[in-house]
């Protein structure tokens, strides 16, 4: 193993590599990886759904070409689409996902007020993948609907639909790539320029700004573990210097699993109102479906917020890569845009020509979507039609669940869980009722203070670095934790994904993390009877 210093410039992610490798030396035990996020739970409805489809959407294309007997489909039809959908779930009524049809078919016309037919021919055409993404932004219904989920989720629904436009792109991480390259190449941040970070953060969150590329002053927005995670007045006033032009943040946080409060939502909106109506905000909630009465800043601030929406988490879709920009359609880019100094504007219009004869109009989310495909290839750009597709079967889920039953059923495992890792570990766990637990930060000092006083921790902390805490942890139990340092945390900690386990396997961390606390104590109490 390569020694502390130099592990210690590694992002967490690659950390934990080294931490597998300590965790997976000794055979005669089970490695426990805590801290992959990926969650091991999933939507199956939907994606039964989606595979049914898949089937009436491949006997549509063989009417096309019913004389031949080659296996060759052709183009669907529109015309009698309908008709031909309803045979298809009577015959099938019995089959598992055909329900699930019949109700987002219902939906769609009933309560969103779409054509059916030009629902079901978008998402047959698209499960099919015969052609490029048209409009490339998004597919126009798929839009429609992605566009009602999120605004559900993250607004409460009062936000209007016709008010936000929307690019689904490869999940999460493609929106953060395609956003701050968007950002530099229109001179919206450049070299120099602040940027504000609410921290403890994703880790790639700080280190996407320090690249050569953007070359970025990073401002940290400190949260308080000691305020339930929230941000302080004080940090957030930060805000107010004129010379940071972005704020990222990830709400609920990424580790500690808290959304932010009411206070400190109206705190940043009475900044942008009254100091700061030129702030870009960049808000990514991934994370915000697990909350209860979650508000977004995207709600909160309309013209100023970028959202990143991830499907990734709630969904258990990590391997589908589906994620979504939204932006209002009055926001502070296009204001910023249309301002621009001669030379930059000049500079843009060359960019952009070839693909409008108005460029000083092009909104900023579709100068992303054409940056996307380094502009010349805008013409193919955009999320692939089948991953479009099962984006919309999510997000009718989430739509069409008024009862909430999926999401309750969710919040129900990880709350178990957590509740479980700590009992074992013989502590009580944190109340607060802003934390959605997606995460949990286990602060080292802070465990072993409750578990054995205030020396005992003080001696923990001076004793050993926060990593090597980690790496003994992997080598004696075979427990892998990420470090909280590497996500911008201020004291010695590991977080716990309390997504991708079982519930008999937290109590084992819990047991386990308490032996190997009950035999640090005893090295402590030897040492100091000596």
């Amino acid at each position: 193993m390569s020694d502390l210093t130099t592990l210690s410039q590694l992002s967490p992610f690659e950390l934990k590599d080294e931490l597998i490798k300590l965790a997976k030396s000794k055979s005669e035990r089970v490695m426990l990886n805590a801290g992959r996020g990926n969650p091991n739970f999933l939507a199956t409805l939907p994606r039964k759904a989606f595979f049914q489809l898949g089937l009436f959407a491949t006997a549509e294309s063989e009417l096309t070409f019913s004389y031949m007997h080659a296996g060759i489909g052709g183009m669907p039809r529109i015309a009698g689409i309908e008709d031909r959908f309803e045979r298809f779930l009577s015959e099938y009524k019995h089959s598992e996902g055909i329900d699930f049809l019949r109700k987002a078919h219902s939906y769609v016309r009933d309560q969103l007020g779409l054509s059916a037919s030009d629902f079901l021919h978008e998402m047959v055409e698209g499960i099919l993948g015969v052609n490029y993404p048209e409009p490339p932004r998004a597919l126009k219904v798929s839009e429609i609907i992605i566009k009602q989920y999120l605004l559900r989720e993250m607004a409460g629904g009062k936000v209007s639909a016709d008010d936000v436009d929307v690019f689904p792109v490869e999940g999460g991480t493609a929106a953060m790539t395609y956003i701050f390259d968007s950002l530099k190449i229109n001179g919206l941040i450049k070299k120099g320029d602040k940027v504000a970070i609410g921290m403890p953060v994703f880790t790639p969150y700080i280190e996407i700004p320090q690249l050569e590329t953007y070359g970025l002053q990073e401002v940290c927005i400190n949260a308080d573990p000691e305020q339930n995670w929230q941000y302080p007045d004080h940090e957030l006033d930060k805000l107010r210097d004129p010379d940071v032009k972005v704020f990222f943040c990830i709400n609920p946080s990424n580790p500690p699993s808290v959304k932010l409060s009411d206070k400190g939502l109206t705190k940043i909106a009475d900044i942008v109102k009254n100091d700061r109506q030129d702030l870009i905000i960049l808000t990514d909630d991934v994370y915000g479906t697990f909350a209860d009465n979650f508000r977004s800043l995207f709600a909160v601030c309309p013209f100023n917020t970028l959202l990143v929406y991830s499907y990734s988490k709630y969904f258990g879709a990590t391997g589908w890569r589906l994620g979504a920009t939204a932006l209002h359609k009055d926001n502070v880019l296009d204001k910023a845009l249309l301002a621009m100094p001669d030379d930059i504007r000049n500079s843009l219009y060359k960019r952009y020509s070839s693909i409008t004869t108005d460029v000083e109009h092009l909104s900023f989310i579709n100068r992303m979507v054409a940056d996307s495909r380094t502009v010349a290839l805008n013409h193919t750009a955009g999320l692939s039609t089948p991953q479009q597709v099962q984006m919309v079967f999510f997000s009718l889920l989430g739509l069409m669940d008024e009862d909430d039953t999926y999401k309750k059923a969710l919040k129900g495992v990880i709350r178990r869980r957590k509740a479980t890792l700590y009992d074992a570990l013989g502590i009580p766990a944190s109340e607060n009722e802003d934390s959605v637990d997606y995460y949990s930060l286990l602060d080292l000092g802070d465990i072993a203070q409750k578990l054995y006083g205030e020396d005992f921790s003080d001696w923990l902390l001076k004793k050993f670095q926060p990593n090597e805490l980690l790496f003994r942890i992997a080598d004696e139990t075979g427990i892998v934790l990420l470090p909280g340092h590497g996500f911008g945390t201020e004291q010695p900690s590991g977080r716990v994904s309390l997504a991708n386990l079982n519930e008999f396997e937290y109590a084992k961390i819990g047991h386990m993390l308490r032996a190997l606390a009950d035999r640090l104590y005893d090295e402590w109490r030897i040492n100091n009877s000596q």
